[in-house]
Protein backbone atom coordinates (compact mmCIF):
# COMPACT_ATOMS: atom_id res chain seq x y z
CA UNK A 1 0.00 0.00 0.00
CA UNK A 2 2.83 2.40 0.88
CA UNK A 3 4.41 1.71 -2.51
CA UNK A 4 1.16 2.57 -4.32
CA UNK A 5 0.82 5.83 -2.39
CA UNK A 6 4.43 6.69 -3.14
CA UNK A 7 3.93 5.92 -6.86
CA UNK A 8 0.77 8.06 -7.02
CA UNK A 9 2.56 10.93 -5.26
CA UNK A 10 5.52 10.65 -7.63
CA UNK A 11 3.16 10.59 -10.62
CA UNK A 12 1.34 13.71 -9.40
CA UNK A 13 4.66 15.49 -8.90
CA UNK A 14 5.69 14.66 -12.47
CA UNK A 15 2.34 15.86 -13.84
CA UNK A 16 2.54 19.08 -11.85
CA UNK A 17 6.02 19.81 -13.17
CA UNK A 18 4.72 19.41 -16.73
CA UNK A 19 2.09 22.10 -16.24
CA UNK A 20 2.06 25.35 -18.18
CA UNK A 21 4.86 27.83 -17.76
CA UNK A 22 3.59 31.18 -16.57
CA UNK A 23 6.39 33.16 -18.18
CA UNK A 24 4.81 36.19 -19.76
CA UNK A 25 5.52 36.68 -23.44
CA UNK A 26 4.91 39.50 -25.87
CA UNK A 27 1.30 40.52 -26.02
CA UNK A 28 0.24 38.58 -22.95
CA UNK A 29 -0.09 39.19 -19.26
CA UNK A 30 -0.51 36.93 -16.29
CA UNK A 31 -2.55 38.09 -13.34
CA UNK A 32 -2.98 41.71 -14.42
CA UNK A 33 -5.20 43.44 -16.92
CA UNK A 34 -3.19 46.00 -18.89
CA UNK A 35 -5.46 48.68 -20.39
CA UNK A 36 -5.54 48.86 -24.20
CA UNK A 37 -4.31 52.48 -24.10
CA UNK A 38 -1.21 51.47 -22.18
CA UNK A 39 -0.44 48.65 -24.62
CA UNK A 40 -1.03 50.90 -27.64
CA UNK A 41 1.31 53.59 -26.31
CA UNK A 42 3.94 50.94 -25.63
CA UNK A 43 3.72 49.21 -29.04
CA UNK A 44 3.88 52.58 -30.81
CA UNK A 45 7.05 53.55 -28.93
CA UNK A 46 8.73 50.13 -29.02
CA UNK A 47 7.60 48.19 -32.11
CA UNK A 48 10.75 46.02 -32.02
CA UNK A 49 10.43 45.00 -28.36
CA UNK A 50 10.78 41.29 -27.63
CA UNK A 51 10.04 39.13 -24.60
CA UNK A 52 7.61 41.72 -23.24
CA UNK A 53 6.17 41.14 -19.78
CA UNK A 54 3.85 43.41 -17.84
CA UNK A 55 3.57 44.02 -14.11
CA UNK A 56 2.19 46.57 -11.75
CA UNK A 57 4.73 49.06 -10.42
CA UNK A 58 6.66 47.78 -7.41
CA UNK A 59 9.11 50.24 -5.83
CA UNK A 60 11.38 47.41 -4.69
CA UNK A 61 11.96 46.25 -8.27
CA UNK A 62 12.96 49.53 -9.91
CA UNK A 63 16.43 49.46 -11.51
CA UNK A 64 17.06 53.19 -11.03
CA UNK A 65 17.04 55.67 -8.17
CA UNK A 66 13.75 57.46 -8.89
CA UNK A 67 14.59 60.38 -6.61
CA UNK A 68 17.97 60.91 -8.26
CA UNK A 69 16.43 60.61 -11.73
CA UNK A 70 13.78 63.17 -10.81
CA UNK A 71 10.85 61.03 -11.86
CA UNK A 72 7.39 61.84 -10.61
CA UNK A 73 6.06 59.59 -7.91
CA UNK A 74 4.91 56.25 -9.21
CA UNK A 75 2.30 54.23 -7.42
CA UNK A 76 1.04 50.63 -7.44
CA UNK A 77 -1.59 51.62 -10.05
CA UNK A 78 1.11 52.29 -12.66
CA UNK A 79 2.36 49.70 -15.15
CA UNK A 80 5.83 48.54 -16.09
CA UNK A 81 6.75 46.69 -19.25
CA UNK A 82 9.99 44.73 -19.08
CA UNK A 83 11.39 43.81 -22.48
CA UNK A 84 14.50 43.31 -24.55
CA UNK A 85 15.55 45.40 -27.50
CA UNK A 86 18.91 45.57 -29.25
CA UNK A 87 20.27 43.04 -26.75
CA UNK A 88 19.50 45.25 -23.72
CA UNK A 89 16.91 44.82 -20.97
CA UNK A 90 14.48 47.74 -20.77
CA UNK A 91 11.92 48.93 -18.22
CA UNK A 92 9.16 51.25 -19.50
CA UNK A 93 6.71 52.88 -17.08
CA UNK A 94 3.15 54.02 -17.85
CA UNK A 95 0.28 55.48 -15.87
CA UNK A 96 -3.17 53.85 -16.12
CA UNK A 97 -4.20 56.35 -18.84
CA UNK A 98 -1.43 55.12 -21.12
CA UNK A 99 0.80 58.15 -20.59
CA UNK A 100 4.49 57.27 -20.76
CA UNK A 101 6.37 58.14 -17.57
CA UNK A 102 9.85 57.05 -18.60
CA UNK A 103 12.12 54.22 -19.69
CA UNK A 104 15.39 52.93 -18.32
CA UNK A 105 17.84 50.31 -19.43
CA UNK A 106 21.08 48.93 -18.08
CA UNK A 107 24.25 49.70 -20.03
CA UNK A 108 26.68 46.82 -19.70
CA UNK A 109 29.42 48.21 -21.95
CA UNK A 110 30.68 51.25 -20.05
CA UNK A 111 33.03 52.13 -22.91
CA UNK A 112 29.95 52.90 -25.02
CA UNK A 113 29.11 55.92 -22.85
CA UNK A 114 29.37 59.27 -24.65
CA UNK A 115 32.91 60.67 -24.50
CA UNK A 116 31.96 63.72 -22.38
CA UNK A 117 30.64 61.38 -19.68
CA UNK A 118 33.82 59.31 -19.70
CA UNK A 119 35.87 62.51 -19.47
CA UNK A 120 33.81 63.74 -16.49
CA UNK A 121 34.27 60.40 -14.70
CA UNK A 122 38.01 60.41 -15.37
CA UNK A 123 38.35 63.98 -14.09
CA UNK A 124 36.04 63.95 -11.07
CA UNK A 125 35.95 60.28 -10.04
CA UNK A 126 39.42 59.07 -11.03
CA UNK A 127 39.74 56.87 -7.93
CA UNK A 128 36.29 55.30 -8.39
CA UNK A 129 35.19 52.23 -10.32
CA UNK A 130 31.90 52.13 -12.19
CA UNK A 131 29.58 49.50 -10.71
CA UNK A 132 26.41 50.19 -12.72
CA UNK A 133 25.09 52.48 -15.45
CA UNK A 134 21.47 53.01 -16.48
CA UNK A 135 20.27 55.17 -19.34
CA UNK A 136 17.18 57.02 -18.15
CA UNK A 137 14.79 58.49 -20.70
CA UNK A 138 11.97 60.88 -19.91
CA UNK A 139 9.85 63.24 -21.99
CA UNK A 140 12.18 66.16 -21.40
CA UNK A 141 15.62 64.54 -21.19
CA UNK A 142 17.97 61.62 -21.56
CA UNK A 143 20.36 61.08 -18.68
CA UNK A 144 22.71 58.47 -17.30
CA UNK A 145 22.57 57.23 -13.72
CA UNK A 146 26.09 56.10 -12.85
CA UNK A 147 26.94 54.24 -9.67
CA UNK A 148 30.58 54.38 -8.59
CA UNK A 149 32.57 52.85 -5.76
CA UNK A 150 35.92 53.59 -4.10
CA UNK A 151 36.46 51.31 -1.12
CA UNK A 152 33.65 52.10 1.30
CA UNK A 153 32.71 55.31 -0.49
CA UNK A 154 29.92 55.17 -3.02
CA UNK A 155 28.55 57.78 -5.36
CA UNK A 156 25.47 57.97 -7.53
CA UNK A 157 25.62 60.57 -10.26
CA UNK A 158 22.98 61.61 -12.77
CA UNK A 159 24.59 63.21 -15.82
CA UNK A 160 23.38 64.43 -19.19
CA UNK A 161 24.87 63.31 -22.50
CA UNK A 162 27.37 66.18 -22.32
CA UNK A 163 28.81 64.97 -19.01
CA UNK A 164 27.15 67.72 -16.97
CA UNK A 165 26.22 66.58 -13.47
CA UNK A 166 22.48 67.00 -12.87
CA UNK A 167 22.41 65.45 -9.39
CA UNK A 168 24.90 63.69 -7.16
CA UNK A 169 24.64 61.53 -4.03
CA UNK A 170 27.65 60.52 -1.96
CA UNK A 171 27.39 57.61 0.47
CA UNK A 172 30.17 56.64 2.90
CA UNK A 173 29.95 53.45 4.91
Amino acid sequence: MKLKILMVAAGLAVLASCGPSYRVTEGSTVGIDVPAGVKTTFVTAYPNAADVSWAMYDASLVPIDMELAGWSSLDPGDYVATFTMNGEKYYAYYDPNGDWIGTAYVITDYKSLPNPINTMITNKYAEYTITNVDRVMQKDRIAYEIQLKNGNSKAKVLVDENGNIIKEKMVSK
